[in-house]
């Protein structure tokens, strides 16, 4: 199981592309509503997600958490117990945690970052305690994934098919959606 997180004012691109790439992959994937079923993303679009953050169930099925970015949407993610939650849960199970534009900045707050290199959304930076930030579209360090942005939503998705079901699935599912770099 994969949760996607959605809050009020998250990044659309950001995590329907995970998302959509996943689930071609054949993941199981379910979107988890943060504060209600239908979130808008930050220019508008409602979503309806599969299921709520009262519903969202931490065990043995869980493979991993994507956090989009998005203005307010990082914030909410923040300030959500369900969401630290599941970090926690993560972070103690070295399961995977994948975080893209802002969104890096609610794991650099928990000190996830601190001595490894990671990427975020131009100005985020400094809220990445510790780390090692570079401007690269999609870092991996050890069982985190993180994503510099809206331009950058394909390559963090396809390196979440890669980390979860090998390259060369990632790259006939790039090859399929005609995607090129």
């Amino acid at each position: 199981m994969i949760y996607v997180f959605l809050a009020e004012g998250f990044e659309e691109v950001e995590a329907l592309t995970p998302v959509d790439c996943l689930r071609r992959a054949g993941r199981t994937v379910q979107t988890v509503g943060v504060g209600g079923k239908v979130i808008s993303g930050s220019h508008g679009i409602p979503v309806t997600a599969d299921i709520t953050a009262a519903d969202m169930r931490l065990d043995d099925a869980l493979e991993m958490i994507v956090l989009p970015g998005g203005m307010p949407g990082t914030l909410h993610l923040g300030e959500s117990e369900a969401v630290q939650n599941a970090i926690t849960f993560c972070a103690e199970r070295n399961l995977l945690i994948a975080a893209i534009c802002a969104a890096p900045s609610v794991l650099g707050a928990r000190g996830l970052l601190s001595g490894k290199t990671a990427t975020c959304y131009p100005g985020f930076e400094p809220k990445l305690t510790g780390c090692n930030a570079v401007a690269e579209p999609v870092v991996q360090d050890g069982r985190i994934i993180t994503g510099r942005g809206p331009g950058a939503a394909m390559d963090f998705a396809l390196k979440l098919v890669e980390v979860l079901c090998g390259a060369e699935q990632a790259a006939q599912l790039a090859k399929g959606m005609v995607y090129t770099k």
